[in-house]
């Protein structure tokens, strides 16, 4: 798929996830893989309801702009993802209510068990299993936590996202609909959470 394809479906998936109430005001980025040496990203503070394809910008496998606009603040932990899962193709970055809060609550991770929806992720086939969501604390220094969440994703296993504290979430993809796919999963799993903490009303 080439630039101007999957800028078109990054402004689209804005739109989406700012109707879901996902990305509010300026919040969240989105990222799609377009081959191994490039990048499409938003660009820095662009709302990403209102998005047209030219807030949609290319950067380099190590996330160095190639057409002089500035690129999200949070660059460095897309370039960690598609380093760290060669097979990843699309990043998206919310920062959803459900997510935000339970990101303060939960200590570590956040443990999803028994539920049907994760059969949404991949390689699973059965509700009878677990998943742990890990959750890091905010750093403006993404350099650092970049480094952070590389650390983890060398432990066993594959995640299929992380939310980051007080702030909101990341999940990818082989494709910006399987993205989006577990970014809507992932909200209904983090709303049953705060539910069954009895923080929220069903």
């Amino acid at each position: 798929m080439n630039f101007n394809q999957l800028a078109q479906q990054l402004v689209d998936a804005g739109r989406i996830l700012y109707d879901w109430g996902m990305v509010p005001a300026t919040s969240g980025n989105f990222s799609a893989r377009i081959d191994k040496n490039e990048i499409a990203i938003t660009i820095s503070g662009k709302h990403k309801g209102r998005m047209t394809a030219t807030d949609i910008m290319r950067i380099d496998s190590a996330g160095l702009s190639l057409d002089g606009n500035k690129p999200s603040a949070e660059t460095g932990l897309h370039v960690q993802i598609y380093q760290h899962y060669p097979e990843t193709n699309a990043i998206l970055h919310a920062h959803s209510i459900n997510a935000t809060l339970l990101s303060q609550l939960a200590t570590n991770e956040v443990v999803l068990k028994d539920y049907e929806l994760l059969k949404a992720f991949p390689g699973i086939t059965t509700h009878v299993t677990q998943v742990s969501i890990p959750v890091f604390e905010n750093d403006q220094d993404i350099r650092r936590l970049a480094l952070l969440v590389d650390d983890y994703m060398n432990n066993p296993g594959v995640i299929p996202a992380y939310l980051i504290r007080g702030h909101g979430f990341y999940t990818w993809g082989n494709s910006i609909d399987d993205a989006l796919k577990y970014t809507e999963a992932l909200e209904f799993l983090f709303k049953c959470d705060l539910t069954l903490r009895g923080v929220i009303q069903p």
